[in-house]
């Protein structure tokens, strides 16, 4: 049997996924969390081969649970199971070590076919999420910011405003100004907290 553990802050959820996997023998349901810290802890304590994993949880966060179960060298599959299929949801999720990535409108039979598929260690996307891998992959590559770009943001990541950026760097506000749409257009956002979290996101600021 297929050993499980789901994770999904709506209790609601939980219940109708243990419902479902419980009714098919190939399955048992180990074990439930509401959010990333629970899922650590249930995981320590029953070492499941696959985790169903919401992304948007309080706490902490899926893409946060994936890296730190891997970074404990965790060796259950994360079948991540989601309402969202943004890029910005997708490409964190993929890259942090997720083995799957389905919606959760996804039919019973191909939610227990991706499980069985992910407890091989094989990769399992939903459709739309596989569609918007490939537009990722056949896109030109995104010019990198430069190094004063890196700084301007990272100074807007400490919670400095455009004229105390300003400041600290020795450039006029409006130069500021510039370096963020500058930034925005290379990281494909419209603004500031948008692009401190996609910077976070591809590892150009440091997480101190």
């Amino acid at each position: 049997m297929i050993k499980l553990v789901i994770v999904d802050d709506h209790p609601v959820v939980r219940d109708g996924l243990r419902g479902m996997f419980a009714a098919d023998d190939r399955f048992t349901v180990l074990g439930e969390a509401g959010d990333g810290r629970e899922a650590l802890a249930v995981t320590d304590a029953v070492h499941p081969d696959v985790i169903l994993l919401d992304l948007r949880m309080p706490v902490m966060d899926g893409v946060t649970t994936i890296r730190e179960l891997r970074s404990r060298g965790a060796t259950a599959r994360v079948l991540v199971l989601t309402t969202y299929d943004t890029d910005g949801d997708v490409l964190p999720a993929i890259r942090a070590g997720a083995t799957g990535y389905l919606l959760k409108d996804t039919p019973r039979e191909d939610l227990f076919r991706a499980v069985v598929a992910a407890h091989r260690g094989e990769s399992v996307l939903s459709p739309a999420v596989a569609g918007r891998l490939m537009g990722e992959l056949r896109s030109p590559a995104k010019e990198p910011l430069s190094q004063r770009e890196l700084e301007v943001l990272t100074l807007i990541s400490q919670g400095c405003t455009n004229r105390e950026t300003a400041g600290r760097l020795f450039i006029s506000e409006a130069t500021v100004k510039t370096h963020l749409l500058h930034a925005y257009a290379k990281l494909g956002v419209r603004d500031r907290a948008s692009a401190v979290a996609a910077a976070f996101e591809q590892g150009l600021l440091g997480r101190d």
